[in-house]
């Protein structure tokens, strides 16, 4: 007599926005693990998790769409049980329930332990920073604050991440300890605003003591920042940079205009004057640093002056490296009650004047490389070419250093002597300096 086969499920973790959902998707998978479930990241599995993004239009559409690919798939049996979590589902879990139903669970951004339990897992409080990471082994994301608590009005995040919350030093610690044993080599520490850390628990910014600590970890030997706010910048962090080889000469400083009167009305809590200083102080502070930021074109108001100031701006502080977005006109945020008045054409050609601009920078910048000798960490091995990148270089938005596979044998995680013989915009190629 036959017996009845119990079917095993397999979990398969769906990752979109930034790298903190990737995070985030990580420590769930962490816990399922621990739980003895079988889980895979963006494979086959008869269980989904989609962890979702609510930042910006283009970032909902690809989550809903993603969303209606899953629950049509589970009504034709392709897949068994669809759960969604993340920002989207935080920000709209009643229209979502309403008009996407074949979903079994909505959750938001910090119902981790009802998730599990709806997965049939327990969430583990000893736990704390163990995670399951899904990138290439020599860098992973360490994320040092959750939430947000300045005012921006073009900006959705606390709405869907809520108040800003710091973790301990020694919580941070130990996690960069424990990915290190692993195998990485590259913290990218992640906050919507780093430049906030510290203050609910330490009552005071403490980013540079948390950099301190984190620069003794056996193993890792870059650290990068990503998304610092420029207002209240804790500068004691650009003499740590400077003399601490661990640290990347890099910063990520979202600054999204630089006209007096949309600064004003995005309540950034600064000027142009006050910008342009801070960054001439980090460049003065550490010479040769990359600083990457984002801008917003478009914005409610934005005249064609106002727009000219940045790009004219843009032209004259030569970012090292820098993205443009259109503005999204987003429910509940404080900018929602103004018309969004620029078209979305005109939108589109500023975005695109600035990227060019920025295109013809990158080129002289990269042109300047040539000759020189970098240390440069491999990634991964891509058709004929090992892809590297130097510190001056974050993964999947910067520069990436191509070496040439057919000739020279390399090992991914490892870090190199490249010399760099040519360059584009965007790439650059290199030898090992043998």
């Amino acid at each position: 007599m036959r017996t009845k086969s119990v079917k095993k499920n397999k979990i398969n973790v769906i990752t979109l926005g930034c790298s903190k959902n990737t995070y985030d998707s990580e420590v769930l998978m962490g816990q399922l693990k621990a739980s003895g479930k079988e889980v895979v990241h963006e494979q086959e599995g008869n269980i989904v998790v989609i962890n979702t993004c609510g930042f910006i239009d283009n970032a909902k559409a690809e989550s809903v769409n993603t969303i209606l690919e899953y629950a049509d798939k589970k009504k034709n049996g392709i897949v068994d049980k669809v759960f969604v979590t993340g920002c989207l589902s935080e920000r709209y879990r009643p229209d979502l329930e309403k008009e996407i139903p074949n979903v079994d669970q909505y959750f938001g951004t910090t119902e981790l332990p009802l998730l599990l339990k709806a997965l049939g897992a327990d969430y583990k409080h000893e736990l704390l920073g163990e995670r399951l990471t899904t990138t290439p082994n020599n860098y992973a994301y360490l994320k040092i604050a959750e939430g947000c608590d300045r005012p921006c009005s073009f900006c959705a995040i606390p709405l869907m991440r809520g108040k800003h919350v710091s973790q301990p030093i020694e919580k941070l610690v130990k996690e960069a300890e424990g990915l290190a044993k692993n195998g990485v080599k590259e913290l990218i520490l992640i906050a919507q605003d780093l430049t906030y850390y510290g203050l609910d628990i330490y009552k005071k910014r403490n980013l540079a003591e948390l950099l301190e600590n984190l620069v003794k970890v056996e193993g890792i030997e870059w650290i990068r920042l990503h998304y610092a706010f420029p207002t209240g910048f804790p500068m004691d962090v650009l003499e740590l940079m400077r003399n601490e080889p661990n640290i990347c000469n890099y910063i990520d400083i979202p600054l999204q205009h630089i006209s007096d009167s949309i600064l004003k009305s995005m309540k950034r809590g600064t000027t142009k004057e006050k910008t342009t200083k801070l960054l001439q102080e980090f460049r003065k502070a550490v010479p040769g640093i990359t600083i990457r930021t984002t801008l917003i074109v478009g914005y409610p108001g934005e005249t064609q002056e106002d727009f000219e100031i940045m790009r004219d701006w843009v032209q004259e502080m030569k970012f090292e490296r820098l993205g443009c977005f259109t503005y999204s006109h987003e429910e509940n945020t404080g900018a929602y009650v103004l018309e969004d008045d620029v078209p979305e054409d005109v939108k589109k050609a500023r975005a695109a004047e600035i990227m060019d601009l920025q295109s013809q920078i990158s080129w002289d910048l990269n042109q300047e490389k040539i000759g020189k000798t970098y240390k440069c960490v491999i990634d991964r091995k891509e058709g004929t070419y090992f892809i590297g990148r130097t510190e001056f270089d974050s993964p999947d938005v910067d520069n990436e250093v191509l070496i040439d596979a057919s000739k020279f044998y390399l090992k991914t995680g490892d870090f190199v002597s490249i010399k760099i013989i040519d360059a584009t915009e965007y790439d650059l190629y290199g030898e090992p300096n043998l």
